[in-house]
């Protein structure tokens, strides 16, 4: 464990691309090193490696297998207590801010512009005493049921994150991938209880996928809705798998996918526009996708890129720009919309402060 990390820090110092990420329940961390400081992008998806791509889906980058040193190391999980309660954010002006982006969304939904536009925001934290290879095991830690990852590259940034959203598996022709909408905070012991907004919600989500998935699929199978736990969040979650037809491919699955309403909306184009005209910053990889393409077993996994921040880094500070948002149909509220990106922010809170 010790060389594994150390191997993290040379590529860091010597300004040079890498990847560590850990699957769902899975106590393995797996290294990709890259050998130069080339960006990388792929257009079929046929390369060995990890994929990084934005919201917008343009440029999707890649650290390459074939020129990468590849390393695992095995980690043991250490008591965590997640203590979401302390990170309230009490900045009026940035709530105010993101409660008329809100309503401005809704507005434009009663109007029949779209059904569901996902709105989001961007909250900056300093950072003291920056330590990559101690974060980045502390989100091992507090998340083990999350795909956590750690991204650089000297042209991109760097970028972490636990993001409990799967975009898509395969296997050969077999896929799996999930509708995931709706978040409160767990409760021990107490009842889950989803309101209308989130059922409805969630229900565009699997409707959309089911949709788009249909002229490149078959044998498809949907499950009934379900809670799923992600740290101290539950959010509502459908599974969805089939068969990818013979005539199609990885890519034309992925594109159809990405974005799903879960972090766009609905219908995908007047929701998009809506998103880049009224956010007041640039998405950039949060709400894209991420994760290895054909690696072992000629397997993919990709992941949405959700419960992120990028680590920003200067001569004087370092900073943690955290990226947090929530779908908003016609029942939202905006002060609770404002206090569920509350919430999720405490994903990357809990392991920065």
């Amino acid at each position: 464990m010790i060389d594994f990390f150390i191997k993290v820090q040379q590529h860091l110092q010597l300004n040079l691309p890498f990847v560590l990420y850990s699957k769902p329940n899975e106590n393995r961390v797996v290294g990709l090193f890259q050998k130069d400081n080339e960006l990388n992008i792929t257009e079929s998806f046929t390369e060995k490696g990890f994929v990084f791509a934005p919201f917008d889906g343009e440029q999707v980058l890649l650290i390459p297998e074939d020129n990468s040193d590849v390393l695992e190391v095995f980690f043991v999980l250490m008591e965590t207590s997640l203590k979401s309660s302390l990170y309230e954010n009490t900045n009026q002006q940035e709530k105010a801010a993101f409660e008329n982006l809100v309503q401005k969304g809704i507005d434009e939904i009663k109007n029949e512009v779209f059904y569901k536009v996902v709105l989001s925001r961007e909250e900056i934290v300093e950072l003291q005493d920056f330590d990559l290879v101690n974060l980045y095991k502390k989100l091992l830690n507090s998340y083990p049921t999350a795909f956590n990852y750690c991204w650089f590259h000297p042209e991109i940034g760097l970028w972490m994150g636990a993001t409990p959203e799967r975009l898509l598996k395969t296997n050969d022709t077999v896929f799996q991938t999930v509708a995931l909408a709706g978040t409160q905070m767990f409760q021990e012991n107490s009842e889950v209880i989803w309101e209308n907004k989130e059922k409805v919600e969630q229900q565009f989500v699997t409707d959309y996928i089911l949709e788009n998935i249909k002229t490149v699929t078959s044998d498809v199978e949907v499950s009934a809705p379900y809670s799923l736990k992600a740290g101290k969040l539950l959010h509502l979650k459908t599974d969805i798998k089939g068969k990818i037809n013979k005539d199609s491919s990885l890519i034309d699955v992925v594109m159809l996918l990405h974005p799903t309403p879960a972090v766009c909306g609905l219908p995908k184009k007047s929701a998009k526009e809506f998103i880049i005209e009224n956010e007041a910053y640039n998405r950039s990889f949060y709400a894209g996708f991420l994760g290895e393409i054909n690696r072992e077993e000629n397997s993919t996994e990709l992941f949405v890129n959700l419960r992120c921040m990028q680590i920003k880094r200067n001569l004087d500070s370092t900073k943690a720009h955290l990226y947090i948002g929530c779908g908003i149909t016609k029942d939202s509220n905006p002060e609770k919309e404002w206090q569920e990106t509350v919430n999720k922010a405490t994903t990357m809170k809990n392991i920065i402060i």
